[in-house]
């Protein structure tokens, strides 16, 4: 009968990189087969070595289990996947987990900048001004009418020598303002589409 020595880690003819838990795993199988190869030789017997080799792979297989359930835990990464709508609640879980990891990466006056523009009562009050107040369209509206309106007025107070009073641009962008919010309204009212 030919005696099988294992072969560890350090000797295998191929040499590949092993984790610290694969090494540890076969040097327990290694020491298992020893001590089945001792018991042979006192018992001298085959089925003695049945019985060593059984052993030595119920260990590594638990040592293997042990590892793979080490690794799933240091993963972070959640069993199961659920598909689907996702909540309000894991939306908000997400969004204050993302925020908090990018923060961190901040340096210290930015951090505090993002914490206060990212604070619920500003992202509210900021979501309610532009959703009303200010629109896109009714902006560059009373931008351009503004800048029309206030050339046009300004040509014709210098050719008849009127002085302007600073109000013309205000007022222009005021109604340039309220045109572009009437656009929208319109363009909402036919079209039933939100920009």
């Amino acid at each position: 009968m030919s005696e099988h020595t294992p072969q560890s880690p350090e000797t295998s003819p191929e040499k590949k990189e092993l984790s610290p838990e694969q090494v540890e795993a076969y040097s327990k199988v290694e020491s298992a087969l020893e001590r089945g190869a001792e018991k042979a030789k006192v018992e001298n017997g085959e089925q003695a070595v049945e019985n060593a080799k059984i052993e030595a792979l119920k260990e590594a297989i638990s040592v293997e289990k042990g590892s793979a359930e080490k690794k799933k835990k240091e993963s972070g990464a959640p069993a199961s996947r659920r598909h689907g709508v996702v909540s309000k609640k894991e939306q908000k879980a997400s969004y204050d987990h993302h925020m908090k990891k990018l923060q961190e990466e901040l340096p210290a006056v930015q951090r505090g900048f993002s914490k206060v523009i990212h604070n619920a009562a500003v992202e509210k009050t900021s979501e309610v001004v532009g959703s009303t107040v200010a629109r896109p369209n009714a902006i560059l509206a009373g931008a351009v009418v503004a800048f029309f309106a206030v050339l046009v007025v300004y040509l014709v107070a210098k050719h008849y020598g009127y002085v302007l009073s600073g109000f013309e641009t205000i007022g222009a962008f005021i109604v340039g303002w309220v045109l572009g919010v009437l656009y929208d309204f319109f363009r909402v009212m036919i079209t039933g589409k939100k920009a």
